[in-house]
C-alpha cells in the first residue's frame, strides 16, 4: 500500500534499554514483551521523534536476504528524522532511498545520490517499495516465507 504521508506501519525490531542515565543497550524484543523504559517512551522523551538512523538500519536487516547489496549510507547526511540507504536489486539496479516518518521513497538511481527534482511517492513499508522496484525481491521473499513454512510443517505446528 502507498501513501503520500503516513507514519510508518513497521517499528524497528530493537528496543532500547537504558543501564544508566549515560549509558543504553539495545536488545532484541519479541513483539509483546516490555521494557522499561521501551523505545516507544523513549520516542515521547525525544518529542515523538524516532531515530531514523536506528529505524534505517532495522530495514537493511530485515529485507538484505533479498537483495543484492543494502545498507545505511556514510556519505550523507543521516539525523535524526531522516536516514539514507543504498540498494541494489537482485536486477543490478541502483537506488538511494530516503527513510523518514512519512516513509520510504526513492531519492536517487545510484548509491548515495539524492536527486531533488524526483518526485516519488513515499512507501509505509519498505516490503511496499522494494516489491515496486523488483520482480527479484518478490521472488525471493515469497520462497523465504514457503521455506519458513515447508519447516514449520515438518515441526508439526
Amino acid at each position: 500500500m502507498e501513501t503520500e504521508a503516513s507514519p510508518l506501519s513497521y517499528v524497528s525490531r530493537k528496543c532500547c534499554v537504558d543501564l544508566s542515565l549515560r549509558k543504553r543497550m539495545e536488545v532484541d524484543c519479541s513483539q509483546g514483551e516490555s521494557t522499561i523504559p521501551s523505545f516507544e517512551e523513549d520516542c515521547v522523551e525525544l518529542g515523538d521523534v524516532k531515530d531514523m538512523r536506528l529505524e534505517a538500519e532495522a530495514v537493511v536487516n530485515d529485507v538484505l536476504f533479498a537483495v543484492a547489496e543494502m545498507f545505511v549510507s556514510q556519505k550523507l547526511d543521516n539525523a535524526l528524522d531522516v536516514a539514507y540507504i543504498n540498494v541494489e536489486t537482485r536486477e543490478g539496479n541502483r537506488y538511494c532511498l530516503e527513510l523518514t516518518e512519512a516513509g520510504l521513497r526513492v531519492v536517487g538511481y545510484a548509491f548515495d545520490q539524492v536527486d531533488d527534482s524526483l518526485s516519488t511517492q513515499y512507501h509505509e513499508t519498505v516490503y511496499s517499495l522494494l516489491d515496486s522496484l523488483s520482480p527479484g525481491y518478490r521472488e525471493a521473499f515469497g520462497n523465504a516465507l514457503l521455506q519458513r513454512l515447508e519447516r514449520l510443517k515438518q515441526n508439526g505446528q
